[in-house]
């Protein structure tokens, strides 16, 4: 269903209701691939959708206009989850493309732009539509090079593309008809899992949208900010900070309950004494719920069972994508695990915190072979307690 914004301005986007993955994101929720169309003496496509959400963004665009007089297509961002109808719309339309130099690169990569006519803008660029005027501001690396967003100055309205966006699917568009705790939840939850790596050139971005006079955020996925603007600029600065709540998170896989057992030890000994503990079997929790949990922890411990002289293999995955999304390193990091005969899976689970600069926190009782004894679930408890008064 198109839904008006203002005058003359729609979203005009595609809700993908069955979508449960993204880049090993897990999107229990689906997600949106948010469209947006202003129609004035030129009317502009801002952004597109996954290519086979073509007849879906068709048909919105229709209930408006001829999808054949569009005149602009606005490419905010080059990756295929926006850009995927980008091609049909071209050839249907004539509509001249505009987006920076590296969207331009990305695009003839991907498509065969021989016949398209490019735009070329750079932070500050105007263009004039008739009684609008879009401003351009690139933000490079949030989260891709070619990254920028499009202001639409007269009505005050940023489409801000992957900036500020959730991985929802829902029938509701704006930000006062969904509950506020569970949007900013996913909102972080997006945050920890597509903008984290970057999340050192997210001050100076928000700041720059800042100084502008916003009544809309429009992102590409999830719900329009409209009556939690400022909430959701000041949770990005935040998000962005050093700074962590007494939390920990504990996260593990487990073969035969021995080292859930040592998890469970050890959070009941944070937890008495006032630390804010989530526990997570890496098996049965999708990654990008651990990390939302993470960025904001003061604590993270990892166990892992010793498996063929090696790591148990959900363990590695989950290292292997925490890694890449690089949490700041100011963390008091905790390696344990069980084993047989011979004990490998916590030293691996140390380099990887020695990777990500974490502060490793060490203690004997971090190791059991087979089955913890109650003895041995006590000194994980004391190791818990101990934790808890350890600043990094």
């Amino acid at each position: 269903m198109v839904v008006k914004i203002k005058d003359n301005i729609y979203w005009v986007g595609s809700v993908d209701w069955e979508v449960r993955e993204f880049h090993g994101y897990e999107t229990l929720k689906g997600s949106s691939y948010n469209s947006y169309l202003i129609v004035d003496e030129k009317n502009v496509l801002i952004d597109s959708a996954k290519h086979y959400m073509f007849e879906e963004l068709i048909e919105g665009i229709k209930t408006v206009i001829d999808p054949k007089d569009i005149d602009y297509i606005v490419v905010n961002h080059a990756e295929k989850d926006h850009s995927g109808c980008i091609g049909k719309l071209v050839k249907l339309s004539d509509a001249k493309v505009i987006t920076n130099e590296k969207g331009k690169e990305d695009l003839n990569l991907q498509f065969n732009t021989e016949d398209w006519e490019f735009i070329i803008v750079d932070t500050g660029d105007e263009i004039n539509i008739g009684k609008r005027t879009l401003k351009f501001i690139k933000t490079p690396m949030l989260h891709w090079p070619d990254n920028m967003v499009t202001y639409c100055i007269e009505d005050k309205i940023l489409f801000s593309n992957d900036a500020f966006g959730q991985h929802i699917a829902t029938s509701e568009r704006f930000d006062y008809e969904v509950s506020s705790d569970e949007l900013f939840d996913d909102a972080k939850e997006y945050f920890a899992n597509i903008l984290l790596p970057y999340k050192m050139l997210i001050p100076n971005a928000v700041n720059a949208v800042k100084g502008l006079d916003i009544d809309y955020i429009c992102p590409s996925h999830g719900i329009i900010w409209k009556e939690k603007v400022e909430e959701i600029l000041n949770y990005y600065m935040k998000w962005s900070s050093d700074n962590y709540k007494n939390k920990a998170v504990i996260a593990y896989d487990t073969m035969y309950n021995s080292t859930k057992k040592i998890a469970h030890a050890i959070g009941k000994g944070l937890s008495d004494e006032g630390v804010e503990v989530k526990i997570y079997n890496i098996s049965k929790t999708p990654m990008n719920t651990i990390m939302r949990e993470i960025i904001d922890s003061k604590y993270i411990l990892i166990g892992s069972p010793t498996l063929n002289s090696n790591i148990y293999p959900p363990v590695a995955m989950f290292l292997a994508y925490m890694e890449g999304l690089k949490p700041d390193s100011n963390k008091l990091a905790v390696a344990f695990g069980s084993y047989g005969w011979m004990e490998m899976a916590t030293d691996i689970i140390k380099k990887s915190f020695e990777k990500l600069n974490f502060k490793v926190i060490d203690d004997e009782c971090l190791k059991c072979r087979f089955v913890p004894k109650e003895e041995y679930i006590k000194k994980c408890y004391e190791f818990g307690k101990k934790l808890s008064k350890i600043t990094p």
